[in-house]
């Protein structure tokens, strides 16, 4: 149970969180030039993607959308077993980055399941992106890891004799 509810707070802190930036990039980004943060190292430049991660796939936002909310689903069966803090924390990073950018989809033009998620962070040689993404980038970096220290997301009950 505690597991759920680390995923829960995770998917909910990045899903407002990504809300607030988006809303803050659209009404201070959206009629402006890039904004210099860190030189040309780090921008916030505002940008529509109706693709996947890197403008992948622009013509298939619908399926985009309609496979986030296969992926939610999924990860809302599985939420209940999960035994690891670590991979609850992977699938809230996951959940709560679906969530931002699927949001974008149900809710923005051009219309339902096929609006264009808003972007507004960018590093040279890197598409630009927004909290969701990086949301979901970190959670595949955790993951290596766990994969790597061979932590299962749901411990095996052992047997009693």
């Amino acid at each position: 149970m505690r597991s759920w509810r680390t995923l829960l707070s995770v998917a909910w802190s990045i899903w407002i969180l990504d809300l607030a930036t988006k809303a803050w990039a659209v009404s201070q980004l959206s009629h402006r030039d890039s904004v210099k943060i860190i030189g040309s190292f780090f921008q916030l430049t505002f940008a529509r993607n109706s693709g996947a991660a890197f403008s992948f796939a622009t013509s298939a936002t619908l399926l985009l959308s309609i496979f986030s909310i296969f992926v939610l689903v999924v990860i809302s069966y599985f939420a209940p077993k999960l035994t690891s803090r670590g991979w609850a924390v992977v699938l809230g990073l996951v959940m709560g980055g679906i969530l931002g950018n699927l949001s974008d989809r149900l809710f923005r033009e051009p219309g339902f399941l096929r609006g264009h998620v808003v972007d507004w962070m960018q590093l040279p040689h890197w598409p630009i992106f927004n909290i969701a993404d990086s949301a979901i980038v970190i959670a595949s970096a955790i993951s290596i890891v766990l994969s790597a220290r061979n932590i299962p997301p749901i411990a095996k009950k052992e047997a009693s004799l």
